[in-house]
């Protein structure tokens, strides 16, 4: 059957042995002429075109039916809960179950996405994945990233940005996180560094959107995102906003006013005073000096 189905060349052969049967040949002799059964030949004839067509299509080996398919009940069930409010495929399992209906959360997904009802962000997309860059000089590289502190009612974010050439790290807090913000923050963190920037690579979070992504491309910049399920692709970010933590953010007050004061102090010292042991004890700003 899989033969059957990825020949290229078949339609046309089914179209040909029909027109040696209409020219007067029987089911018989094109079969042994071409090499298939008498029963082929006969399905062939049933399905030729009438008009000019020359070919006979191959047909979809899927099933037209399965056993354990939604019933059209159950389908018009979880269309017309959509309909009604337009709520996401958990919360319509979860009152379809409620409501007494047999039904899956996968199967839910799959009809809202066969019917064209799935709910996407304008804002988010796949993700291509472009050869990493080298980061042979400062600036070629600079990953970012956001730190979350506390409970979503009391939370203080801190954005955080580090050149992978010479660990150069730039950060600010703030209460919240969104792409515009994220934009300002990449301004702000190239504006401070001595170096400009050429490439951003972020993860896959909401504040790092399609919208971010163009207009860092409109400033001249490149923006790339770490792989999903690989973490060592932010490696020497995420050994940053340990270490910033560590060293700073758990030793001071834990609120806004404080963390805007001693964060560019701790910067001051980390990019121009700490020995890194990923340098051989020089600093970010000895690399930067002899790139």
């Amino acid at each position: 059957m899989s033969m059957y189905n990825i020949n290229p060349n078949l339609p046309r052969v089914r179209m040909d042995a029909v027109k040696l049967v209409r020219s007067g040949w029987s089911t018989r002799k094109v079969a042994q002429h071409f090499g298939f059964s008498q029963a082929a030949i006969v399905q062939w004839m049933k399905r030729a075109p009438d008009n000019q067509k020359q070919i006979i299509p191959t047909r979809t080996s899927r099933p037209w039916s399965h056993p354990h398919a939604l019933s059209p009940e159950i389908v018009e069930t979880i269309l017309r809960y959509r309909r009604e409010r337009n709520q996401c495929a958990f919360i319509l399992h979860h009152r379809l179950i409620n409501d007494g209906y047999q039904v899956s959360l996968s199967s839910v997904k799959r009809t809202l996405q066969r019917n064209q009802m799935t709910r996407f962000s304008r804002w988010k997309k796949w993700h291509s994945y472009p050869p990493r860059p080298i980061p042979e000089k400062p600036g070629i590289l600079i990953q970012i990233d956001t730190i979350l502190d506390g409970e979503p009612q009391d939370r203080l974010c801190v954005y955080t940005s580090l050149d992978v050439c010479s660990r150069f790290a730039y950060a600010k807090p703030c209460l919240r996180i969104n792409t515009h913000r994220s934009l300002r923050f990449v301004e702000e963190a190239r504006k401070s560094s001595p170096f400009d920037f050429q490439t951003i690579q972020s993860d896959h979070g909401s504040e790092f959107s399609k919208w971010f992504t163009k207009r860092i491309v409109e400033r001249g910049m490149a923006h790339r995102h770490s792989r999903i399920r690989t973490p060592n692709d932010n490696a020497h970010l995420e050994r940053f906003n340990r270490t910033i933590q560590e060293e700073r953010l758990n030793r001071i007050s834990r609120n806004l006013k404080s963390w805007q004061k001693e964060i560019p102090e701790y910067l001051r010292y980390y990019n121009e005073e700490r020995p890194h042991m990923g340098l051989e004890m020089k600093t970010p700003i000895d690399i930067v000096k002899s790139c």
